[in-house]
């Protein structure tokens, strides 16, 4: 059995230290969620007195040693990877005055989705913030949950370079990249105000770094050690109403909801969601789409409509994923369809819920290629408790 540390020194990473510039509190009451100009590197690091926040990083690795492909459909990834740090607060009323309050609670999950071999490894931790091993900074992203790190600097001409570790001894597996930003940060919704439903607070702000590109090494307890190319996605949202008020039932009221970050061959960025409530219709949808030079992305609030061609049950939650979907946008319509089906993540030890999240390839309706992301769905094992 391969422990954390023997994989860490496999990667030459047992020396690795972030400097963790600590997200102290604030003195000051919880304010509704602010709509002014978001303003980097600040709002790279954390919000305390929002109620939720979360840095989610996915990607798909090829194997650097696998030859050059030919075509857009030879360029299969192998594997996929997931890291997500939650920061939650949940009493909103109290005024914020440590870093290390009660209130303040970090989650991450970290997986690997092995495509030749079409299975997941996941992890999960759980701890209260402020403490050396579980920090966030204020002034740009810096996160740390036991080993797990997420760090951002500025790399050639000011663009985002992120440090990327996460290592599981339970699960087997361990991950070091180095992931480079072609363009500045997507702001999504309006100018990084991502409306989530039909309440004008039900929103979040949204920042998206599509299109990274990086190099780094996974290491398998099972499989050795290999150098990797990646292309990945970073989101880091925040919000303090996010599912919407009122009961389960309410028709406001969101359970849950299904999303795409989908890095496109050309250079462009996808981006669509649904909000759904607890009988299964849609309360909001959304998206963008950002070309491959950059420029400011079209905004598509309430333009996008999901249709589930295929489903999957899981034999663990007992929930039912649709895994193939037809998607219709401003931009034209997308077919989505998981890499392999069992890509549910059993979070009952840390967010309370399963979620299916994994790799997927989206293609145009002839079935060609366009492009690798992830898909994630939430609320088919119950509802989201946000």
């Amino acid at each position: 059995m391969i422990g954390r540390r023997p994989l860490l020194n496999g990667l030459g990473l047992a020396a690795l230290v972030t400097a963790p510039g600590t997200a102290s509190a604030r003195d000051r009451a919880p304010e509704a969620l602010s709509a002014a100009p978001l303003h980097f590197p600040r709002d790279h690091g954390a919000h305390p007195e929002t109620r939720v926040e979360w840095w989610y990083v996915t990607g798909v690795l090829r194997t650097a040693s696998r030859p050059a492909a030919r075509s857009t459909d030879e360029a299969r990834p192998d594997f996929g990877f997931q890291l997500t740090f939650f920061r939650t607060r949940y009493d909103l009323k109290r005024p914020l005055s440590s870093a290390f309050a009660p209130d303040q609670l970090m989650l991450a999950h970290a997986a690997i989705s092995d495509l030749g071999r079409q299975r997941l490894l996941h992890d999960q931790q759980v701890l209260r913030h402020g403490f050396a091993n579980a920090r966030t900074a204020l002034d740009d992203t810096r996160v740390r949950l036991g080993g797990w790190q997420l760090r951002r600097v500025d790399g050639a001409q000011g663009r985002s370079r992120y440090a990327l570790l996460m290592a599981s001894e339970t699960a087997g597996f361990a991950l070091e990249l180095t992931l480079d930003a072609p363009q500045p940060p997507l702001l999504q919704g309006r100018a990084g105000w991502s409306r989530k439903g039909p309440d004008a607070q039900q929103a979040s702000r949204y920042v998206s770094e599509p299109q990274l590109t990086g190099v780094g090494r996974l290491a398998l307890r099972d499989g050795g050690t290999r150098e990797v190319r990646a292309r990945a996605w970073l989101d880091h949202e925040w919000s303090n109403q996010y599912l919407g008020r009122g009961a389960d039932a309410s028709p406001d009221r969101a359970v849950g909801w299904d999303w795409l970050g989908i890095n496109l061959d050309d250079g462009a960025s996808l981006t669509l969601f649904r909000m759904r409530a607890q009988d299964g219709s849609v309360i909001w949808s959304g998206g963008s789409w950002r070309a491959p030079t950059g420029g400011t992305p079209v905004d598509f609030e309430q333009q996008v409509q999901f249709e589930p061609l295929a489903s999957w049950k899981s034999p663990v939650s007992l929930a039912t994923y649709p895994v193939r979907w037809r998607i219709r946008t401003p931009r034209g319509v997308f077919v989505v369809e998981a890499a392999y089906a069992a890509q549910e993540i059993d979070a009952r030890r840390s967010t309370g819920f399963p979620y299916w999240e994994g790799v997927a390839r989206v293609a145009d309706e002839a079935g060609r290629t366009l492009g690798w992301g992830y898909l994630e769905m939430t609320g088919y094992a119950g509802r989201v408790p946000l």
